[in-house]
């Protein structure tokens, strides 16, 4: 059954901090709020693929690491959890950059999803690295970035082998 995260006192749904951080209050769903938020990372992405290919995705997520940045300091002013679960803007840019990288087909838009989660999760280095030693909003963003380098990267290598 679905739930959902409560706001920080200090904002209300629908501040732009909120909005941003949550993605539309898509972070506000639990459990797994990275991953609802990565899905509707793909649902506002894959139109922006179609209308602009993988150059508009990457401006997207550049755009949106900018406004995540912004939004997270504000988050993170009123709480003491260095990385809240409602916060998923790092997944949408993520995402984004993972969807860059593959062919808009249902096999591959699945292999961005999937691979992405996997390796937002596992956290390989240096994701790692930057979910333990960064504090503060690029702490929370940047994560999220090396793992959807890896994801991207292992994506490039399935379309290069023919895998994809």
């Amino acid at each position: 059954m679905l739930k959902f995260h409560k706001l920080p006192p200090h904002l209300t749904f629908f501040s732009p901090t909120a909005l941003i951080a949550t993605f539309c209050g898509s972070g506000l769903l639990r459990p797994a709020s990275g991953t609802w938020g990565s899905l509707a990372a793909l649902m506002v992405g894959l139109p922006l693929a179609c209308h602009g290919g993988a150059e508009l995705l990457l401006m997207g997520a550049a755009i949106a690491y900018a406004a995540g940045y912004w939004a997270t300091r504000i988050w993170l002013s009123g709480s003491d959890d260095k990385d809240p679960s409602p916060i998923v803007i790092d997944e949408v840019v993520g995402q984004w950059v993972v969807l860059a990288a593959v062919p808009l087909t249902p096999l591959g838009v699945a292999a961005a999803f999937l691979l992405f989660r996997l390796f937002d999760i596992i956290k390989p280095w240096p994701a790692s690295w930057a979910d333990k030693k960064l504090s503060g909003a690029h702490g929370v963003m940047l994560d999220d970035v090396f793992a959807s380098i890896w994801a991207a990267v292992v994506l490039l290598a399935a379309q290069h082998y023919k895998l994809l």
